[in-house]
């Protein structure tokens, strides 16, 4: 399985502290069937002000490690990238790297505000010849206001990668039913485990693969952890890559929101 979303860089931003927690999450990560991960630290204008060359950098000495170590991790560039004025500009001077070098770019919104012209940031982006992957939507805290906008966006050529630990509940029950909604009703391209942390934040995705299975079969959650990341790897363009399934009705999850804010 291939992740693309992974904070395992020792002490660069908020996820492993040390290189010991970087090789313990490597170890975890080949345990559980991951062969490829993404190091895609926070560049954060004024809070993580990483850049690629210093990212490239840091891939290379955790790989020399991993190789030292025998534990059997590739490991490829990648950023998650706040909004950040110059994104276009940024990734061709090379200070903003994509995913493997590749046109694909993982973009993090703000948590708790939906950000204004949020499509017309990501539409430049496609314009300029970038795919935008947009991550965890299904925990954004405005969410609800905005589903159909992700919707819209995710069938009009913006990836959506929902986070693993979302599936299997590490995240409550909010991030459960709207990462179940997004994959059940068709407008997932992959799961990525978001990894910061070997306890609290894992790299784990063979359970939510699982749990897409149960939702969307077992060939569609096989797509979202294999076929689309290895596409992105390779740099494949998007209409080369298994499409998004038609998208599904919403009666289920209707039911599902109702359970969920009667007990929330």
């Amino acid at each position: 399985m291939y992740d693309l979303h992974c904070h395992l860089l020792p002490a660069i931003d908020d996820g492993a502290r040390d290189l010991a927690m970087s090789l313990e999450m490597a170890r975890m990560a080949v345990a559980d069937g991951i062969t490829l991960t993404a190091c895609t630290p926070h560049i954060y204008p004024g809070l993580y002000e990483n850049s690629g060359p210093a990212i490239r950098e840091a891939i290379v000495r955790l790989q020399d490690e991993l190789d030292r170590e025998g534990i059997a991790l590739k490991l490829v560039e990648g950023a998650d990238v706040h909004l950040d004025h110059g994104l276009v500009a940024g990734i061709r001077n090379g200070r903003i790297p994509t995913i493997g070098g590749s046109r694909y770019l993982l973009f993090e919104p703000p948590h708790h505000v939906a950000p204004p012209r949020l499509e017309e940031t990501l539409f430049e982006l496609m314009a300029a010849g970038f795919v935008p992957v947009l991550t965890h939507p299904e925990r954004l805290t405005w969410v609800e206001q905005h589903y159909d906008t992700f919707v819209r966006l995710a069938h009009r050529g913006v990836w959506m990668q929902i986070t693993a630990g979302a599936l299997t509940g590490r995240y409550g029950r909010r991030a459960k039913y709207w990462g179940e909604r997004f994959i059940g009703e068709g407008h997932c391209h992959i799961l990525a485990t978001d990894a910061h942390h070997p306890g609290r934040r894992p790299p784990l995705l063979t359970e939510a693969r699982d749990a897409a299975a149960v939702l969307v079969g077992a060939e569609e959650a096989y797509h979202m952890v294999n076929t689309r990341p290895a596409g992105i790897v390779a740099d494949d363009a998007p209409d080369t890559l298994p499409p998004l399934k038609a998208p599904q009705p919403r009666a289920r999850h209707r039911g599902l929101l109702a359970r969920f804010l009667r007990t929330a």
